[in-house]
């Protein structure tokens, strides 16, 4: 047996729960608290000899989260109003969107938010465009 192989083998036990699937809460909340502690070890170092079982870590609980508590649908103004309410914003708060009674119409779902609209807010609030856009 390869000296590769015959070290996997040995340590296998140990690292099969990092790499299994949750299959419930209590299984999910296990893994999360064992990627907290590896990504405290690894930091940005994407050279680090564990960043790689981070991300495989990382993408079994994405999967999990996927399955078991899928996100909701969010339009633009759905996403917008939340950021205004957040950051105490009126209506008046927002030119890079328009004047205000166009602001009203977008929260009111009477109008969609722009290509346009939508970079300017990305750029303002460090967000995606793409969550103004309801994508």
């Amino acid at each position: 047996m390869r000296p590769l192989v015959k070290e996997a083998v040995e340590h296998w036990p140990h690292v099969a729960p990092l790499l299994t699937m949750p299959t419930d809460q209590k299984d999910y909340d296990r893994l999360v608290q064992a990627m907290d502690q590896i990504l405290a070890l690894v930091g940005e170092d994407e050279d680090h000899p564990l960043a790689l079982l981070a991300s495989r870590m990382g993408d079994l609980i994405e999967a999990y989260d996927e399955a078991h508590r899928p996100m909701p649908q969010v339009t633009g103004a759905e996403a917008l109003r939340a950021i205004m309410t957040e950051r105490g914003l009126g209506q008046g708060d927002l030119p890079e969107v328009g004047t205000q009674s166009v602001l009203s119409e977008i929260l009111s779902g009477k109008r969609q938010i722009n290509v346009r609209q939508a970079k300017a807010l990305s750029e303002r609030f460090a967000f995606p465009a793409a969550v103004f856009l309801g994508l």
